[in-house]
């Protein structure tokens, strides 16, 4: 197909906002730290207005973080690319060198999930200055488990609209070949025709995502049913997931023998979970406490 023959956009953007000598700041991490900032604002706000412990939020925020770049890491070596990762020692290593790329918002997901249940039921302390690290069994108390994933939902969403943005200025996991006037020619991927934008489709939805959940939990609060928020994300988040995927091209190469590739592959566990919360959730008398 003559794609010069239809109108599109030309994508050229540098994935550097500035550069001296070696170093350089890119777009993508800078907006990847524009979201847990943001984030923490916004529970701040959550927790002042639910009367909960304020200091508790700044615990939360290192949970995240560290959470957000282990999972989004082993998620990308496991899931996309374990040959080149879990083959040899030589590989295994490479796991760590985190800044040359390679995140899966499938592991972030996991490894949220699994940070706070710890949040939730352990009192982890971590002192560097002394090389100490203590960690007791003891529940939050007003913050239960579904309590605190309802809540924190709500900003992963907004998170994810500005990392798909970074995805954008990186020229990186877009869609197939399009003849909409809006399909982008990534140039710097080397691409010659336009294609979905897909990163712009993924961003937008999560910002509508984010309204739709935080609009929720200003009408509910402390009425809210527990796990109500976190069911909805799941199941609307990843059904978009698994859609978005027949516009966008496989990551690595197994994918091409696949009737799914992995992204739908491991969203449908996370959809199926999502229903059954919901279900769950919807029979539940609403909570006043949260815990």
């Amino acid at each position: 197909m003559d794609y010069s023959l239809f109108t599109y956009i030309t994508w050229n953007a540098a994935p550097q906002i500035f550069k001296i000598g070696s170093m350089e700041v890119r777009w993508y991490g800078l907006l990847f730290a524009l979201g847990f900032l943001i984030d923490q604002r916004i529970l701040f706000h959550i927790f002042k207005k639910e009367n909960k412990p304020e200091k508790d939020v700044e615990t939360l925020t290192i949970y995240l973080v560290i959470a957000t770049i282990i999972g989004a890491r082993l998620g990308h070596c496991i899931f996309y690319q374990p040959d080149v990762y879990l083959t040899s020692w030589k590989g295994f290593l490479e796991i760590f060198k985190i800044w040359e790329g390679g995140l899966a918002s499938h592991g972030a997901a996991i490894g949220i999930l699994v940070s706070l249940y710890l949040y939730t039921h352990y009192d982890i302390r971590i002192k560097l200055s002394q090389l100490s690290f203590k960690s007791k069994k003891q529940k939050r108390p007003g913050q239960s488990y579904l309590w605190i994933v309802d809540r924190i939902v709500i900003l992963v969403s907004l998170s994810g609209a500005l990392i798909r943005l970074g995805n954008l200025m990186n020229s990186e996991i877009f869609g197939k070949p399009t003849t909409l006037p809006w399909g982008f020619i990534f140039v710097r991927a080397g691409e010659t025709v336009p294609r979905h934008p897909t990163q712009i489709y993924e961003s937008l939805f999560c910002v509508i995502l984010f309204l739709t959940l935080y609009f929720i939990w200003k009408q509910k609060k402390s009425k809210l049913r527990e796990g109500l928020i976190f069911g909805i994300f799941l199941t609307t988040l990843f059904t978009f997931r698994f859609l978005i995927e027949f516009l966008k091209e496989n990551q690595v190469d197994f994918e091409n023998k696949l009737s799914l590739n992995m992204g739908q592959l491991l969203s449908i566990p996370l959809i199926i979970i999502g229903i059954i919360i919901l279900f769950f959730s919807l029979r539940k008398k609403s909570q006043g406490t949260g815990s």
